[in-house]
């Protein structure tokens, strides 16, 4: 009897590969789909695109379904993804903030849109190949775990999934090692089982994030010409310091994100870092490595996980994670109004970074998170 449909969303690689498989095994209706995200400006770039929403995904996925024996389809949300994690990368930067397209893509694509469209279809769960477990509390919620493998935990990229959406989520790799994943692979000969891991961020091949930038900004021009407002990308300021004496000039904030010491350009003589960037003044701040430390966050755009809430004026003992590859940090919450919260960290934390996500964990467990707005001066 089979355990109810499932919708494995598959990249290609070997991770949503041995999830399909798994599913399968366990006695699920597996259905096969890569979301179709994006397309490269010309041949050559498609050509090269191996990320999870390249061409060459949809020939691997295809190729694995078929060795496991379940139905496959392509599905479009091209539009989708422009919307909700094209254009809010390109407005991020534009703004002077840092953004975290693979989170914005997990929340409005892969589980948002996909759940929806899946379970319209009739399907009673999706999933996917990530690196996180998703557990039933006694009381009725949900709650996100870290994976067995926690060099490999992805957690930190799902923390704003809701409670309707863990509730149909399965993620079998969760409670594998990675090495335990590709000799399952190999051994029921799926043609991925080799495959490396993706890498940077999909949609831009060369790391080239400004140049990306500007060609979106062209583009969405183009596509708004008839609003009568425009995107504008900054062009060269000034470098300064935190008291505003002017350094040099820089090449656009675009190209700039805290904590960054390469590509400065500044002949001061010795290590310099970015320490803020002000979109309002199109100035780039400069300071020294311990300028780049933090005690403490203000986070917003809220969500929770293993508690419904942190109500105003109350306090919660958590570990933060201010990036994906951050270690993390004790720290204490304190819930300061309806739509923020401040984090106060036992030890001070590298680059506090105005954009990207901050994740809290109860041990092993996701608390929530939010945005980092920025540190508190």
């Amino acid at each position: 009897m089979s355990k109810g449909t499932v919708v494995v969303g598959m990249s290609g690689g070997v991770d949503s590969s041995v999830a399909a498989y798994l599913l399968k095994e366990e006695g699920y209706n597996v259905i096969g789909v890569t979301m179709q995200i994006w397309q490269a400006d010309d041949a050559e770039e498609t050509a090269r695109d191996n990320g999870c929403c390249g061409i060459t995904a949809v020939d691997d996925a295809r190729r694995v379904a078929e060795r496991i024996g379940i139905p496959y389809y392509v599905m479009n949300f091209r539009e989708e993804f422009q919307q909700n994690v094209i254009d809010y990368f390109t407005r991020e930067y534009l703004a002077g903030r840092t953004p975290n397209p693979c989170i914005a893509c997990n929340r409005y694509v892969k589980w948002e849109s996909l759940l929806q469209k899946s379970m319209a279809l009739g399907a009673d769960y999706i999933a996917t190949g990530h690196y996180a477990q998703v557990v039933k509390l006694p009381n009725g919620r949900y709650s996100l775990h870290m994976s067995k493998t926690q060099a490999k935990d992805q957690t930190y990229a799902l923390y704003n999934l809701t409670q309707e959406q863990l509730k149909h989520t399965l993620m079998p790799v969760g409670a594998y090692e990675k090495p335990e994943v590709r000799e399952i692979a190999e051994r029921i000969g799926l043609p991925v089982s080799h495959k490396p891991d993706s890498q940077e961020i999909c949609f831009i091949n060369d790391n080239d994030y400004a140049g990306f930038i500007e060609k979106e900004v062209e583009r969405e021009n183009e596509r708004t010409a008839d609003a009568g407002s425009k995107l504008v990308v900054p062009g060269p300021g000034n470098f300064v310091t935190a008291d505003g004496k002017i350094l040099g000039q820089h090449k656009g904030i675009t190209h700039y994100t805290i904590g960054q010491r390469r590509g400065l350009g500044l002949p001061m003589g010795h290590h310099v870092f970015v320490t803020e960037i002000r979109p309002e003044t199109n100035e780039v701040v400069i300071g020294e490595n311990t300028d780049v430390f933090t005690t403490s966050l203000l986070c917003n755009a809220l969500n929770f996980m293993s508690v419904e809430d942190l109500p105003i004026g109350e306090k919660a003992r958590v570990m933060g994670k201010i990036r994906y590859k951050h270690g993390g940090e004790m720290c204490t919450l304190t819930r300061v109004d309806e739509d923020t919260i401040r984090a106060d960290f036992d030890t001070p934390v590298r680059a506090v970074t105005p954009g990207q996500a901050v994740v809290f964990y109860d041990g092993d467990v996701v608390y929530g998170g939010g945005t980092i707005m920025g540190p508190v001066k």
